[in-house]
């Protein structure tokens, strides 16, 4: 079993996937689109590499304000969960991902990648660190359990 880790956003969306141990995270691409409002080959794209890792479950990270709140992105973000569980026939859990975008920056300059560079990896590392987040969040409850 493998799941997935979605970071979405406006314009992109970071994807990554865990090992079948489901131990670690790793990314594996960013998909850009032109408009934020077209999602159908975004969709499709995440449906074709569900398959081709057999994801079984797919994490979305789910944006919600500093002070707990949901806002915009969040009704965005909750109407994608409803088109990827449609499309890909798969759970789509929500994972809190506040500050993964900044800890996702902080990884990559301290990794010594560029300024300009970043942009291009930011959301594909997000990713990993929200899928990484549930991943040790599945490891804790089966130590308590």
């Amino acid at each position: 079993m493998r799941i997935m880790g979605l970071d979405f956003g406006s314009k992109t969306v970071g994807v990554a996937v865990s090992d079948a141990l489901l131990m670690t995270a790793q990314g594996i691409e960013t998909i850009g689109r032109k408009s934020p409002g077209k999602l159908r080959q975004t969709l499709a794209r995440i449906q074709s590499l569900a398959e081709e890792y057999q994801v079984e479950k797919i994490v979305l990270g789910f944006p919600k304000n500093m002070n707990n709140t949901e806002g915009e992105r969040c009704e965005k973000t909750l109407e994608f969960q409803g088109m990827l569980e449609k499309r890909c026939g798969l759970p789509v859990v929500l994972w809190d991902e506040r500050l993964t975008t900044v800890a996702a920056d902080r990884s990559l300059e301290e990794g010594g990648v560029p300024r300009k560079e970043r942009k291009a990896h930011l959301d594909r590392i997000a990713a990993v660190l929200i899928l990484q987040g549930y991943l040790d969040s599945l490891a804790f409850q089966a130590e308590q359990g």
